[in-house]
């Protein structure tokens, strides 16, 4: 059993009433992916991704992403704690996310606004160490910063979703108790820095993700000018986690099998509460 530790299926591509997503999510059953994680990014969809997991039979995580915080009220903030707290003994659950840094975006380089990305980051680190969930962290040329605070304001571990950095910072991370996600980034094989990581991590730090809609696999991505000349981008979706996983285990000389039962025990050590929906063994 595959599962898919990252994907908004709530987002905009998915359609205004899921169906897009419910389908999705069927043909990634078929498939063998037995479970999603759903993270929220901001306030307006914190609802909205709970009932979502709710009726697909996954997961969730509740958070304010960095991409969102130059539209976020401090009163976000306690209306996160508020959801955690009304919705702390609900399974699904699991993890306070999608949270972290973003020095990729030229305007969230802006002093003002990487002083508010790091205040915003530090309440949810604050927020999961209050309520004992792990969190799901968004690393974007952030890695630094991100441990920082991390060694500041410990969780005990989550996941540094679509990882990319140097093996000294994924060691810091899994030092932590992180997991780090690979997704369908790996499958280029220009990307020989993050497919070396990807193949040379020890097993115990690798979980695997869609991050669907976006970030999609080497099958599926069209270059500016097919897309030019009228070629559609494909749409990403969980029922694309076997077949990534199984580039990035042909990368590791190991059977997707093995791979999907380690990687998805994996998921399950970081974030306890997939266990319950979950159970796999490594």
């Amino acid at each position: 059993m595959w599962i898919d530790t990252h994907c908004h299926l709530d987002a905009p591509e998915f359609g205004a009433d899921h169906a897009l997503a419910v389908q999705a999510r069927t043909l990634a059953a078929q498939r063998g992916v037995g479970l999603c994680v759903i993270p929220a990014v901001m306030r307006q969809n914190l609802d909205t991704v709970r009932r979502l997991a709710h009726r697909l039979g996954d997961a969730y995580a509740l958070g304010i992403h960095p991409l969102y915080v130059p539209r976020a009220a401090d009163e976000d903030l306690d209306a996160l704690d508020a959801a955690l707290t009304e919705h702390r003994n609900d399974p699904r659950m699991v993890a306070v996310g999608e949270i972290g840094l973003d020095f990729f975006v030229p305007a969230l380089c802006e002093p003002a606004m990487r002083e508010r990305q790091e205040r915003f980051y530090r309440a949810q680190l604050r927020l999961a160490r209050q309520h004992g969930l792990p969190v799901i962290l968004h690393v974007r040329r952030s890695a630094d910063g991100l441990l920082k605070h991390l060694r500041e304001l410990p969780t005990g571990g989550g996941i540094a979703h679509a990882f990319s950095g140097s093996a000294e910072q994924a060691r810091a991370f899994t030092d932590l108790g992180f997991a780090l996600g690979f997704g369908g980034a790996s499958t280029f094989e220009p990307a020989k820095r993050l497919r070396a990581l990807a193949a040379e991590l020890p097993l115990s730090a690798v979980v695997l993700e869609t991050d669907a809609p976006d970030i999609p696999p080497q099958w599926l991505y069209a270059t500016a000018a097919e897309r030019a000349a009228g070629q559609a981008q494909g749409l990403n979706t969980p029922a694309e986690l076997p077949r990534i996983g199984g580039v990035i285990a042909g990368l590791r000389g190991m059977a997707p099998d093995e791979f999907a039962a380690t990687t998805s025990a994996n998921a399950c050590r970081v974030l306890p509460r997939l266990a319950a929906l979950a159970p796999v063994t490594s």
